[in-house]
C-alpha cells in the first residue's frame, strides 16, 4: 500500500468534434444540458456511408454463398455435363485423326492427278524452248534451229540485246522445273497410296514444289512468246501458226499447273488443320479428366482457403464501413454538463471543428508521491480515499493517470497521481483535502504478523515465538523460528513460511520491572492477539 495526500479537483473539459464533415440533420443538445456518456448530441447526413455499409454487407454475403456453394458436393447434373465434355473432346480427337487419314488419301490422289498432266507439261515446256518445230513449219528446206534462237532472229539486231534476258529466264526456269520433276517423279514411282504418312507428307510438298516450278517456266515462256508475237505485230509482220499453238498450250499448262498447286496447298492446309486439332484435343482431354476427377473429389482445400480469407476481408470492409458510419454521429464523450454547444440543424460541420465543449462532473483527487513510492503505482489499481472535512466520508477509486515527469522541490523529486471516484457525492467540492491509500496488490487468507515482530540476522528473518507451553497454559522463554516474508503494507508483513497460524509471536519485550504495566495487546488482520506472561509482549496466531 502506497499513502498520500492531496485535493479534489474535476477532470478537464473537452472540445466536442465530429470525425468526419457533413450537413448536420438532428441536434439533441443545448448549453447547459447534463448529458449521458455515448448519447448522441448530433447526427450528420450519412446516406453515402449507409450505402457504403449496405454494398459492403451484400458483398460479404455474397462471398458466403459462394463458400456455401463451395463447400457443397458436386451434383449429378455437373458431374454429367463434365463427363460429357470430356467425351466430346475424345470425339474431337478421332473426328481429326479420321480427317487426317482422309486427307492422306486425297493428298495421294492429288499427287496422281497431277502426275497425268506433268509429264505432257514439262516435255512441250521442252519442245517450246528446244525443238525446231518452229524453223520445219517456216522455211522450205529443213532447218536445225533451236526454236528459241530461231524466234531471236527475228528481233533487229539492236534490239536482241533487250529481248535476250526473257529467252534466258525461261530456259533457267524449265531447267529448275526440270530437276525437280526428275527427282520427284522418281519418289512418286515408289510412293502408294498405303505408305506412311510421313513419306506421303514427303511426297505432296515435293509434287508442290514441282507443280509451282512449271508454272513458274510455263509462264516465262508464255511471257517470251507473246513478246516476240507483240514485236512482230507492231512491225505488220505475221504470227507462226506454230508460236500461236504454243501460246494456247502454254495458257492451258499456266491454268493446269495453277489448280494442282492450289488442290495441292489446300489438302496439306487441311492436314496441317487436322494435326493441330489432335493436339488441341489432347490437351483437352487431359484437362477434362483432371476437372471431372476434381469434381468428384470436392472442393480444393486451396479454393476453400481463398474464399475465406475474401469473407474475412469482406466482413473487415464492414467492419470498416460501419467505423465511418458511426462518424456521422457526434456522441458525449462521458458524463457532464455541456457548457458551450453552438451546432444547429442544417448547418456545415467540418471535421475536427469544435461544436460545443462539455465539462465532467466527475471529481478526482490529486495527490502527490515520492520517487519510491510512485515506482509501485501502475494505472488501474484501487485505492480509498478519506476527507478531513467529511469525517464519515470514505470512497473507493482507482488511479487513472501517473505523471510521466517528476518536479523536483530543494532537491526531491515528486510525481503527481491521479484517482477517479467510484461513486459522486455532492459534499465532496473542489479543493477539498484528501488522504489516499493505494492498494498495490490484495492477497486473500494471507497469513500475516506485526512488521515490528520480525527481525534480520546474516541475510535471513526470524521472528520470536513462545514454545513449551505449561500445563495452564503459560508458554515459556521465547525461541527464533526463521521465516521467508512476502507482501507488507504500514504495520503489517505477510509470513510465506515458517509459521503457522496459532504460533504465539513476541511483537516487544519490556523490562521485567515494567510487566504489569507494558503488557500490551498486538493488532491483527483476520487473527486473535492474546497477551503473554511476565517478560514479553507476543502475538497469537489462530
Amino acid at each position: 500500500m502506497v499513502s498520500g495526500t492531496g485535493q479534489v479537483s474535476a477532470l478537464s473539459q473537452v472540445d466536442i468534434k465530429p470525425k468526419t464533415s457533413g450537413n448536420i440533420i438532428y441536434v439533441n443538445a443545448k448549453v447547459g444540458q447534463e448529458v449521458k456518456l455515448g448519447a448522441i448530441l448530433v447526427s450528420l447526413d450519412a446516406s453515402d456511408a449507409l450505402k457504403t455499409v449496405r454494398d459492403a454487407e451484400s458483398n460479404l454475403e455474397s462471398s458466403k454463398l459462394s463458400l456455401e456453394k463451395l463447400l457443397q458436393p458436386t451434383d449429378e447434373l455437373t458431374i454429367m455435363q463434365a463427363d460429357n465434355a470430356l467425351i466430346s473432346a475424345k470425339e474431337s480427337k478421332q473426328t481429326a485423326e479420321e480427317n487426317i487419314v482422309s486427307a492422306y488419301e486425297s493428298a495421294y490422289n492429288a499427287v496422281a492427278a497431277a502426275f497425268l498432266d506433268l509429264p505432257t507439261i514439262i516435255s512441250d515446256l521442252n519442245n517450246v524452248l528446244y525443238s525446231n518445230n518452229i524453223a520445219k513449219s517456216e522455211i522450205s528446206n529443213t532447218a536445225d534451229y533451236s526454236n528459241g534462237n530461231f524466234l531471236m532472229g527475228y528481233f533487229d539486231f539492236q534490239d536482241r540485246d533487250k529481248y535476250q534476258p526473257l529467252l534466258t529466264k525461261s530456259e533457267n526456269d524449265y531447267k529448275a522445273a526440270r530437276a525437280k520433276y526428275d527427282i520427284n517423279l522418281e519418289h512418286y514411282k515408289s510412293v502408294n497410296r498405303l505408305s506412311e504418312q510421313a513419306v506421303l507428307d514427303s511426297l505432296l510438298k515435293e509434287t508442290l514444289e514441282t507443280v509451282k516450278a512449271m508454272a513458274q517456266a510455263a509462264k516465262s515462256e508464255n511471257i517470251f512468246l507473246d513478246t516476240w508475237a507483240d514485236y512482230r505485230s507492231k512491225g505488220n509482220q505475221t504470227i507462226f501458226a506454230t508460236v500461236k499453238t504454243y501460246q494456247t498450250n502454254l495458257s492451258s499448262y499456266i491454268s493446269k499447273t495453277n489448280s494442282h498447286v492450289s488442290s495441292l496447298s489446300n489438302i496439306q492446309e487441311t492436314i496441317e488443320d487436322n494435326r493441330q486439332s489432335i493436339v488441341s484435343a489432347d490437351r483437352t482431354i487431359a484437362e477434362k479428366i483432371i476437372s471431372l476427377a476434381k469434381l468428384k473429389e470436392g472442393a480444393d482445400p486451396l479454393d476453400v482457403q481463398a474464399q475465406q480469407l475474401s469473407i474475412k476481408q469482406k466482413e473487415n470492409a464492414v467492419l470498416d464501413a460501419k467505423i465511418k458510419l458511426a462518424d456521422y454521429s457526434v456522441r458525449a464523450p462521458f458524463a457532464g454538463v455541456l457548457a458551450i454547444f453552438t451546432a444547429k440543424k442544417g448547418d456545415v460541420a467540418s471535421s475536427g471543428s469544435s461544436l460545443g465543449t462539455l465539462i465532467t462532473k466527475q471529481r478526482i483527487a490529486t495527490i502527490s508521491l515520492n520517487e519510491v513510492d510512485v515506482a509501485k503505482v501502475k494505472v488501474g489499481q484501487k485505492a480509498t480515499i478519506t476527507f478531513d472535512a467529511i469525517e464519515d466520508l470514505s470512497i473507493t477509486g482507482e488511479v487513472v493517470e501517473v505523471d510521466a515527469l517528476g518536479t523536483t522541490s530543494q532537491g526531491v523529486v515528486s510525481y503527481n497521481v491521479k484517482i477517479a471516484f467510484d461513486i459522486q457525492d455532492d459534499r465532496v467540492k473542489p479543493g477539498m483535502s484528501v488522504s489516499v491509500n493505494i492498494i498495490l496488490s490484495t492477497k486473500p487468507d494471507v497469513l500475516m504478523v506485526s512488521s515490528s515482530a520480525i527481525k534480520t540476522k546474516n541475510g535471513e528473518s526470524y521472528v520470536e515465538v513462545l514454545v513449551n507451553a505449561s500445563p495452564n497454559g503459560a508458554p515459556s522463554g521465547p525461541e527464533q523460528k526463521t521465516i521467508a516474508v512476502g507482501d507488507s503494507n504500514d504495520t503489517m508483513t505477510e509470513i510465506v513460511s515458517g509459521l503457522i497460524e496459532g504460533d504465539d509471536v513476541v511483537i516487544q519485550t519490556v523490562s521485567s520491572a515494567s510487566v504489569s504495566s507494558a503488557m500490551q495487546t498486538g493488532s491483527q488482520t483476520n487473527n486473535r492477539n492474546a497477551g503473554g506472561p511476565a517478560g514479553g509482549n507476543f502475538m497469537m496466531l489462530r
